[in-house]
């Protein structure tokens, strides 16, 4: 197995920053975020043994970073079974099982793959269904209809790349 795995899920979407986007049997979110260890303090805070695995895994001085989030939740579950953060400094994919707790955190090679939101989109059109069967998803890949997907997909992607330019010149 590629990346790191972790037992706790990941950091749920903030509600107030994700819009979600309805595709037949999945729904995309797409969330401008901000993780640090505060926040990730605020959500792990009361299980201990999960703010010490993040804790162990995370570098020195805690994870910081920010970008755009795409989320892949099962429509009918629910379930988030892939995440693809477009972060600045440590862009990265999850899979994430629905059963137990199994969170696998893929760091993205800029340097071989290029900018992560074509990768990102990339995947969203052409490598969906063997992701979400990696996933452990495999009923809603079954259920994916590319016709439907990919319209909601243009969607998703002009709003990432357009979250992605506003936030950056508000950091600028």
């Amino acid at each position: 197995m590629i990346g790191i795995v972790y037992e706790v899920q990941p950091q749920p979407p903030e509600p107030a920053d994700t819009t979600w986007h309805a595709a037949g049997a999945i729904t995309l979110g797409v969330e401008y975020r901000n993780v640090d260890p505060a926040s990730l303090a605020a959500t792990y805070g009361g299980d201990a043994a999960a703010m010490a695995e993040i804790e162990a895994k995370s570098p020195e001085g805690g994870f910081s970073d920010c970008g755009v989030s795409i989320h892949v939740s099962g429509t009918e579950d629910g379930h988030e079974y892939l995440r693809f953060d477009v972060f600045d400094d440590d862009p990265h994919y999850h899979y994430v099982w629905p059963e137990g707790g199994h969170n696998n955190v893929v760091p993205f090679d800029r340097v071989a793959q290029g900018d992560m939101l074509d990768f990102a989109i990339g995947c969203l059109r052409t490598r969906l269904d063997p992701m979400l069967r990696e996933a452990h998803g495999a009923p809603v890949a079954d259920a994916l209809d590319p016709d439907v997907q990919a319209p909601v997909i243009d969607r998703v992607e002009d709003l990432a790349r357009r979250a992605r330019t506003a936030q950056r010149s508000v950091r600028a």
